[in-house]
């Protein structure tokens, strides 16, 4: 019988990517005909003929290779996602096979220093995950190229692939039991469809605008973040990450972007610190004081900077302020609702049976924490619309997107988050983007 072998595990991983190469030819249709009959064959047919090779020791605990049906389910994704654009489905799955197949080997074998905040990961693995993910995300995203009509930039074609490598490179390094097989396709779809949005007159534009932009940006954000430093809101690489996230949203959208980023900021930190002696006692109370880390900077306003540097390097700059203000009130106004409902709840429930539980529990709801966290949201969007960031009828599409976002968050937050499957930080993230998507689709709905 075959035994397990991490090696023949991880070169079928790569090795499927040559299917990839079908994107030029098949339809979108097509192509997800295909991912979904390779999902039922993983799921019915490969374990049968191929089970002890394929089941690592946490899989046979589980009883199933998870990893086999992530897979076929994230290129669905893709395809499905990205119709007419087989270049960016291409690359994103490039990254994932061949990025995370390349951690995985090199990692094993190469001593280098650990990662500060992974122990499970390593330097070394790191960057091969990005020089692998970065290399067959482009090679397979010039070769769907000729099937993209207009035909994509080269330069988007050649260098974005390298950037999303490194984000879903980021991604995979977090110490987390999501499978890589959704998290980092996930994550480099986002960055390849964002850049996607990106055209010469706005980076004109933007290159033009840039020294200054930057100038005032680091002027203004390396002060305030020795600031939070000396006020113990961050930890120093938090307000190392947070001053870089800082000027990407000075740069990007503006002084009033901000603005908004500082207070959104500034609430949810005020609100960490509230009714910090009973958080205390309860055992509830934020690690390290509450002081904010590099983490949880980026789960929280990280895809809203991403957002505002869109708003200069793409005709969509409604659409991407819009997306950007969603992101930050929903990661503030989600924290606010967390921290008053830890210091002044009275019950506490977990969605969606809203069974009692401890203050603190996570996904936990209460009335009182629901109530602050809309108020939350809907001061912030108010803030924005005074601001011009977005328009009047941006304002309850931002409070109404936001509170999804966080309800959203506490079901995963009830149901994964105890589990391990996510952490606080991935929930986050998660919670700011599915806001930021829903705020845009609202805006859409309400134009037509």
């Amino acid at each position: 019988m075959t035994m397990f072998s991490e090696n023949r595990r991880q070169a079928l991983h790569m090795a499927m990517a040559a299917f990839a190469l079908l994107l030029r030819a098949l339809t979108w249709w097509q192509a997800a005909a295909c991912a979904a009959a390779a999902f039922l064959f993983n799921l019915l047919v490969l374990p049968r003929i191929a089970r002890a090779a394929l089941y690592r020791p946490g899989d046979a605990a589980r009883g199933y290779p998870l990893g086999i049906l992530f897979y076929p389910l994230s290129v669905l994704m893709l395809i499905v996602a990205f119709p007419t654009r087989p270049d960016i489905a291409a690359a994103a799955w490039g990254i994932m096979a061949f990025g995370d197949g390349a951690a995985t080997l090199v990692g094993t074998r190469v001593k280098s220093p650990r990662l500060a905040w992974n122990a499970d990961k390593s330097v070394a693995g790191s960057l091969a995950f990005v020089a692998a993910g970065a290399v067959a995300g482009a090679g397979l995203a010039w070769w769907t190229r000729p099937a993209v009509s207009p035909l994509p930039p080269m330069l988007f074609t050649l260098a974005a692939p390298a950037v999303a490598a490194i984000a879903a490179a980021g991604v995979e390094s977090i110490r987390v039991r999501l499978d890589d097989n959704i998290s980092v396709p996930i994550a480099a779809a986002i960055v390849l469809g964002g850049l996607a949005l990106v055209d010469a007159p706005s980076w004109a534009g933007f290159r033009a605008a840039l020294p200054a932009a930057l100038a005032w940006a680091t002027l203004v954000n390396l002060p305030i973040a020795a600031l939070g430093w000396w006020a113990g809101t961050v930890t120093v690489p938090g307000a190392v990450v947070g001053a870089a996230i800082g000027i990407a949203v000075f740069v990007g959208a503006g002084p009033q972007g901000w603005t908004l980023l500082f207070v959104s900021f500034f609430a949810a930190s005020v609100s960490t610190r509230l009714g910090l002696k009973r958080k205390s006692v309860l055992g509830i109370a934020e690690a390290r004081g509450g002081r904010r880390g590099p983490g949880n900077a980026v789960a929280n306003t990280g895809l809203g900077a991403f957002a505002a540097l869109l708003a200069a390097l793409s005709p969509h700059r409604e659409g991407a302020l819009l997306a950007m203000t969603a992101a930050l009130v929903a990661g503030s106004s989600d924290t606010v609702a967390s921290e008053i409902g830890k210091a002044w709840g009275r019950r506490t429930y977990l969605l969606p049976r809203l069974t009692r539980a401890r203050p603190g529990t996570s996904g936990g709801v209460s009335l009182e924490g629901t109530g602050a966290g809309i108020v939350a949201a809907f001061a912030l969007a108010a803030l924005a619309l005074a601001l011009g960031l977005i328009k009047g009828s941006g304002l309850w599409i931002v409070t109404a997107a936001a509170t999804a976002g966080s309800f959203a968050e506490s079901w995963l937050g009830a149901t994964l988050e105890a589990s391990g499957t996510l952490d606080n930080d991935m929930l986050n993230f998660i919670t700011t983007a599915l806001s930021a998507a829903a705020a845009v689709a609202l805006a859409w709905m309400v134009a037509r």
